[in-house]
C-alpha cells in the first residue's frame, strides 16, 4: 500500500483548458476555479485547477498531441429530469455531441454520463422484470427521459 495525499483527473486540452475550467465550474453549486499556472513570454494559461462539487481537476493546455475518448468520461449523478435537462443542454450546447444511454460528448470532446438517481433505483428493482424493461428503455434513449423509464419499467 501508497499513502498519497490525492488523486486528481488531469485533463489534457488542445488550447481551452481555462474556457472548459469556467464553463464546468459554471454548471455546478460548490465548484470554483482554484488557481492558474502560466508560461512563456506571453504568459500563456499552462493549467487551471479547479472544483467540481469537491472534486478536484486540473485542466492543462497540451496542444493538439492527444485527445479525449471515451474511455474517460465525468459521470454525474442528478436528482431528477430537472437538473439532467438542464446539464444536457449546457454541456450539448455549441458543437456538443449527445450519444446514448446518457452520455454526451461536450464542445471540448471530453465524454460526460448525465444519470438521474431514479435510473439506478428502476434498474436495481427486485423485481427483475421491472429492471428489464426499465434497461430496454434506456437503451433506446440518449438523453435519459425518467418519466418513460417509469413507463417502460410498469408496463408489465
Amino acid at each position: 500500500m501508497v499513502t498519497v495525499t490525492s488523486i486528481t483527473p488531469f485533463l489534457w486540452f488542445d488550447d481551452q483548458a481555462e474556457e472548459a475550467a469556467r464553463l464546468y465550474t459554471g454548471l455546478f453549486d460548490g465548484s470554483r476555479i482554484l488557481g492558474t499556472t502560466r508560461s512563456g513570454p506571453e504568459e500563456r494559461v499552462l493549467t487551471v485547477e479547479f472544483e467540481l462539487s469537491g472534486q478536484r481537476a486540473v485542466a492543462l493546455n497540451g496542444g493538439p498531441a492527444f485527445t479525449f475518448t471515451e474511455a474517460f468520461s465525468f459521470q454525474v449523478l442528478c436528482e431528477g429530469q430537472k437538473e439532467v435537462d438542464a446539464l444536457w443542454e449546457a454541456l450539448t450546447a455549441d458543437g456538443g455531441r449527445e450519444d446514448r444511454c446518457g452520455w454526451l460528448k461536450d464542445r471540448f470532446g471530453l465524454s460526460w454520463q448525465i444519470v438521474p438517481a431514479q435510473l439506478m433505483e428502476l434498474l436495481s428493482d427486485p423485481d427483475s422484470g421491472r429492471a428489464q424493461r426499465a434497461t430496454q428503455a434506456m437503451m433506446g434513449m440518449q438523453r435519459i427521459d425518467v418519466a418513460e423509464l417509469r413507463r417502460a419499467a410498469d408496463a408489465g
